[in-house]
């Protein structure tokens, strides 16, 4: 009976394991920039584009801060005017890298244990524009550091998605028209 339970512990942990590991991969076709510096990478990003999903419904003038912990994981700050419901909104999370710190695939957390993908897959050598996908073919982002994005990135970055199996008939395109944003960081 005893050798039971260990066994079955153990079938239980490595599932666990493995349940939270997978929440934190890349879609198929893909990686994240090599050579990435996450200190330019810090800072106040504005949602272009996105897929949606319920975190994120209903929500106009997103945008996301990026900062270092002590621990050299990034404090990230996403807040959003829900238009629906008239009220800002918020969510505060960490992410972490899943390897090399130089390679742009980390996870990101907002619920205590469970973790999701976060994989900078395309970004401009100034660090002004970015491509993000999330743990699979149902998370897309386009980040800019402006409210706006050139034709020639947005083109860019929608040819990328699309080769990569991505359906950018379904992103929708973030309004930025508040300037009102209690949480954004007035530096």
């Amino acid at each position: 009976m005893k050798t039971i339970n260990i066994i079955s512990i153990t079938v239980l942990s490595i599932g666990i394991v493995a349940l939270l590991n997978s929440c934190s991969s890349i879609p198929k076709k893909t990686k994240g920039v090599e050579n990435f510096d996450v200190n330019q990478y810090l800072g106040t990003w504005y949602e272009i584009a996105r897929f949606d999903f319920r975190f994120e419904k209903d929500l106009d003038n997103v945008s996301a801060q990026y900062s270092l912990n002590e621990k050299g994981n990034v404090n990230v700050l996403n807040s959003g005017y829900n238009f629906i419901k008239k009220e800002w909104t918020k969510a505060e999370g960490i992410a972490k890298f899943r390897g090399d710190k130089n390679t742009a695939e980390l996870k990101v957390s907002f619920f205590g244990p469970f973790y999701s993908g976060y994989n900078v897959i395309s970004l401009d050598g100034n660090y002004q524009y970015a491509l993000i996908a999330g743990k699979n073919l149902d998370y897309i982002w386009i980040l800019s550091r402006t409210k706006e994005i050139p034709n020639d990135i947005k083109t860019k970055y929608l040819k990328l998605a699309t080769e990569i199996g991505y359906d950018t008939s379904k992103l929708i395109w973030v309004n930025h028209d508040r300037t009102d944003n209690p949480f954004m960081n007035k530096n």
